[in-house]
């Protein structure tokens, strides 16, 4: 069994998260600069198996599309067209952020610490748009 991959887009940075091989677990792997996401996704995939990758769609409470959601949407037809055969499901990401802030809070971060290392939120957010895609799979399968 492969990992899963989730995206959480940004337009100058990317954060990564992966599962572990049985697809339990969801764990921040990386932010990069966004221009060198596809060549880290090739470079990433080619190292281990990945069954499926996911990226966050950002929504509006409305659930209308943000500023930022055609940048994913171009994001999306670009991962297509380099990867046509690795399957690639969008997976709302509403609070996400919020979510990755009070779990670094909780983990005892210093607010210094947590605007220093803004990479660690966009992380820790793909890990828990990962997390969440994965128990919603697992619950529809019971």
């Amino acid at each position: 069994m492969g990992r899963i991959l989730a995206i959480d887009y940004g337009s100058k940075r990317t954060g990564i998260a992966v599962s572990d091989p049985m697809q339990l677990i969801a764990s921040p792997l990386e932010t990069i600069p966004t221009a060198q996401l596809m060549d880290f996704l090739a470079k990433y995939m080619t190292a281990e198996p990945v069954d499926e990758v996911i990226i966050g769609m950002p929504k509006k409470l409305n659930n209308n599309d943000t500023g930022t959601t055609f940048m994913v949407r171009g994001f999306i037809k670009a991962f297509r067209k380099r990867f046509p055969d690795m399957p690639l499901a969008e997976v709302d990401e509403r609070f996400t952020s919020v979510m990755a802030m009070q779990s670094m809070i909780a983990a005892g971060s210093k607010k210094k610490d947590r605007m220093e290392k803004q990479g660690n939120l966009d992380k820790v957010s793909a890990a828990i748009i990962l997390q969440s895609y994965m128990e919603q799979k697992k619950n529809t399968i019971l």
